[in-house]
């Protein structure tokens, strides 16, 4: 009698998480850093947000009134309260645009500037928090309780309480420059996800953009080279070229139009995966 009042009460939680989850609610999870980050202008074009686009708050921000783990309309900035626009905007709000209107899109977005993508390594990001001594890159690994890869996590497993996680965008490499190991040190970073947050490779493919592009006098492009490899070591790992972006003064920054660009080519990658 007792084993089967448990297995009654087990069958009503999953019953009821069943019915609170949406099917129809898009999730995508962004990481990375500056450009993902958020580090082009925000112009008036970027400020009214899109119906059916939303964003969860990665960090506490008093200025835009977000609370760490809450849904609202997603307007820049969508990582840390001072960053600015990112390639992940023009992804939602293409995607938003795009999609039948029974779909809501979310993202979830946790990036730090100046990082090595081993800093969201679960078993090494401790050896990565410290690359830049400067205050600011220890300010933004804080700013997410000094473990970005666990920031993410925690808030992807609570965003699937509420839809679907479709998927994941990178945009990170400038760092880790002519080093040949990157495309295995993403692969570790993507398989943890997966499994922490229990997900099929074949449905959450990974989106990596290219860093800013050569025919824009990229200083970091010799790069791109070895992010195109990376489908070769992750089968379902889908590259999204940076040609013809615009690019910030810096030439490792892409400016407002070249982000905006940059994120619906994202968009447009994803709509292809889903069949749209």
């Amino acid at each position: 009698m007792k084993s089967r009042l448990i297995t009654f009460v087990l069958f009503l939680i999953i019953a009821v998480n069943m019915q609170s989850q949406n099917p129809n609610f898009h999730i995508y999870l962004c990481f990375g850093q500056s450009n993902m980050e958020g580090s082009a202008d925000i112009e008036e074009q970027d400020k009214l947000p899109v119906e059916g686009f939303k964003v969860m708050a990665s960090t506490d921000c008093d200025k835009n009134g977000r609370e760490i783990g809450n849904w609202y309309d997603a307007v820049p900035p969508l990582s840390q309260c001072w960053a600015r626009l990112s390639p992940s905007d023009y992804f939602g709000r293409t995607m938003a645009a795009c999609t039948p209107d029974s779909i809501e899109v979310g993202v979830i977005s946790v990036a730090v500037g100046g990082s090595d993508i081993r800093l969201f390594d679960k078993a090494i990001y401790q050896d990565y928090t410290d690359s830049y001594p400067a205050q600011w890159f220890i300010d933004q690994v804080n700013a997410y309780g000094g473990n970005p890869y666990e920031r993410l996590i925690s808030l992807a497993k609570q965003a699937q309480k509420d839809g679907v996680i479709k998927g994941i965008l990178l945009h990170q490499g400038e760092t880790n420059e002519r080093d040949q190991n990157w495309p295995k040190y993403v692969k570790v970073v993507y398989d943890n996800m997966l499994r922490d947050l229990s997900l099929n490779a074949e449905d959450v493919p990974l989106l990596a953009g290219e860093v800013v592009h050569a025919d824009m006098g990229g200083q970091c492009s010799s790069m791109n080279t070895i992010i195109n490899t990376l489908p070769y070591t992750i089968p379902t790992a889908h590259v999204i070229s940076s040609s013809k972006c615009s690019v910030s003064e810096d030439n490792v920054h892409f400016d407002s139009a070249g982000v905006r660009k940059l994120g619906r080519r994202y968009a447009t990658e994803m709509l292809s995966i889903l069949g749209y």
